[in-house]
């Protein structure tokens, strides 16, 4: 199950599809999903969070809590709103596009794809970019 939550007032359009794009990557990499949320906020609700548990006092676009056991995924993934969107203006893409890559790469983290190194950050990237090609096609 795929559930979104909102504490800012933005709100994701056509959520149906989204929860689709998202269990098709999920299934597409062998895993299933158990109970995924993703929590939409701004960047001060975000500072607080990966302060607070973290203890990184710096904003960020996503943060996730992996529960999962085995293949089967679940935990939370918080998402600023306001970082999805100065992310869109300055790699020049749409509020929708980097809206899907932040949702797609908080997931593959517990897919256990890792972006600590430069090799890793490039193989994450890559199968950012797989997937948002399958968004585009069912966009």
């Amino acid at each position: 199950m795929i559930a979104f939550f909102y504490e800012t007032d933005f709100l994701i359009p056509n959520e149906e599809l989204w929860k689709k794009w998202i269990l098709s990557a999920v299934e597409k990499e062998g895993f299933q999903t158990d109970e995924i949320n993703y929590i939409f906020c701004d960047d001060e609700y975000l500072l607080q969070i990966n302060i607070e548990y973290l203890q990184h006092d710096y904003y960020t676009d996503v943060i996730g809590f992996q529960y999962s056991e085995g293949n089967s995924l679940s935990g939370d993934i918080y998402i600023s709103i306001d970082r999805i969107r100065e992310n869109a203006i300055e790699n020049n893409v749409s509020f929708e596009k980097e809206l899907a890559r932040v949702i797609i790469h908080g997931i593959l983290h517990f897919m256990n794809y890792k972006d600590k190194t430069d090799e890793q950050a490039v193989e994450m990237r890559n199968i950012e970019d797989k997937y948002l090609s399958f968004f585009d096609e069912i966009n």
